[in-house]
C-alpha cells in the first residue's frame, strides 16, 4: 500500500483489551467513516494485542484519531495514532539468514508462509512478493531467521513441501555480487547490438547449474521478444535462445546478463551462429568470450533481484533495499 505521507489513512490502535476483536474495533471506527481494513497483530504474546485501521479517506483517519485516542473499550484505555510507514517499524534484518520460498499458489499469504515455516526457529522477518500494479502474489517470497542453522534445516526440509496445493521450493536468498569499484562498464545495447551479425538472433545463457529447464527460459525470456526456439543442456549449465529478431536478443543480453536465476548468477552472450544450434555446442567456442567477460562480465547494477526471470521489487521495506543489504551466496 502506497501512502501519500502527507496524508496518511491507516491509524495503530494500541493497548486493546485481549477480548478486542476486528469487529468491534470494526463496528466503532466505521461510525466515523468508511473502512478499508482491521489487521490486528496478537502475535507477541507478552504484549497487549494491537491492530491497524485503514480507512478510504484520510479526514475520516484524522476524525477517527481525534475522537477514538484515549477512548475506553472494553475498559481499557485505547492509543491511537498514525502508523508509521513499514520502513521505520521494520528491524534491521541486514545480518540475519533469508531463504527464497518458489512455486507459491496464489492464494498462500505472508502469513502463511510464516506459520509454515516457524517450526524451524525464530524468524526475523517473512513476507509474499506481491505485484505491486495488481496487488497479487508473485508466487514466490522470503522467509528470514536470525540463525543460520535454522534456515539451514528450514531449506532442506521445506523444499518439496506441499503448501495449499503446490510443492514449493528453498534455497538461500541470493543477490548480485557489487560490480567491482574500478570498473563501472555496464553492457549496454548500443555496444551489444554490434557484437554480432543483424542475422544472429541467438542468445547463450550459462551458469544455470540447477534448476536449468526449457520452461525457465521461457519465463526469463519471454518479456524481451518473440522466441523461435530454445535449446536447454541442464546437465552443462547453459542453454540457447533464439528469438525472432536481433534487437530482441541483444535486449535479452543486456537485462539478463548478470541477473541471478535459481540461485545462480548467469552470463549472456551472443550464441554462435549455425544453422543448428545443437551442434558443435562446445564451450570451447565461446572462448572468444573471454574478452567480453573481462570487459562487460560485470553484473547489472539494477538493484533489483531477478528470480524466475521476473523482477523482485527491492526489500525497501525493510528500510534498506537488499543491494545495499549485502547478503552472499551461501
Amino acid at each position: 500500500r502506497m501512502e501519500d505521507e502527507s496524508h496518511p489513512k491507516t491509524l495503530y490502535v494500541g493497548n486493546l483489551s485481549r477480548d478486542v476483536t476486528e469487529n468491534l474495533i470494526l463496528q466503532l471506527f466505521t461510525q466515523i467513516g468508511p473502512c478499508k481494513s482491521c489487521k490486528m497483530i496478537t502475535e507477541h504474546t507478552s504484549n497487549d494485542p494491537y491492530c491497524f485501521v485503514e480507512f478510504f479517506e484520510h479526514r475520516d483517519a484524522a476524525a477517527a484519531l481525534a475522537a477514538m485516542n484515549g477512548r475506553k473499550i472494553l475498559g481499557k484505555e485505547v492509543k491511537v495514532n498514525w502508523a508509521t510507514t513499514p520502513s521505520s517499524q521494520k528491524k534491521d534484518t541486514t545480518n540475519h539468514f533469508h531463504v527464497f520460498v518458489g512455486d507459491l499458489s496464489p492464494e498462500i499469504t505472508t502469513d502463511d508462509i510464516r506459520a509454515a515455516f516457524a517450526p524451524f526457529g525464530k524468524i526475523s522477518d517473512a513476507r509474499v512478493v506481491k505485484d505491486m500494479t495488481t496487488g497479487k502474489s508473485k508466487g514466490y517470497g522470503f522467509v528470514s531467521f536470525y540463525n543460520k542453522l535454522d534456515a539451514e534445516n528450514a531449506i532442506v526440509h521445506m523444499g518439496g513441501q506441499w503448501l495449499g496445493g503446490r510443492q514449493i521450493r528453498t534455497n538461500w536468498a541470493t543477490r548480485k555480487p557489487p560490480a567491482p569499484k574500478n570498473s563501472s562498464k555496464q553492457l549496454r545495447f548500443d555496444e551489444v547490438v554490434n557484437q554480432s551479425s543483424p542475422q544472429n538472433c541467438t542468445v547463450y545463457c550459462g551458469g544455470i547449474q540447477s534448476g536449468l529447464t526449457e520452461h525457465l527460459m521461457r519465463q526469463t525470456f519471454s518479456p524481451f521478444g518473440q522466441i523461435m526456439e530454445i535449446r536447454v543442456f541442464p546437465e552443462k549449465g547453459y542453454s540457447f535462445i533464439r528469438f525472432s529478431s536481433h534487437e530482441s536478443a541483444a535486449h535479452a543480453i543486456v537485462s539478463v546478463n548478470g541477473t541471478t536465476i535459481e540461485g545462480h548468477v548467469v552470463k549472456c552472450y551472443w550464441g554462435k551462429e549455425s544453422p543448428d544450434m545443437a551442434k558443435n555446442v562446445q564451450p570451447m567456442e565461446y572462448g572468444q568470450w573471454g574478452h567480453w567477460n573481462q570487459m562487460y562480465g560485470n553484473p547489472q547494477q539494477y538493484g533489483q533481484y531477478m528470480t524466475n526471470g521476473w523482477q523482485v521489487p527491492s526489500y525497501g521495506m525493510y528500510g534498506q533495499t537488499w543491494n545495499q543489504q549485502g547478503f552472499g551466496v551461501e
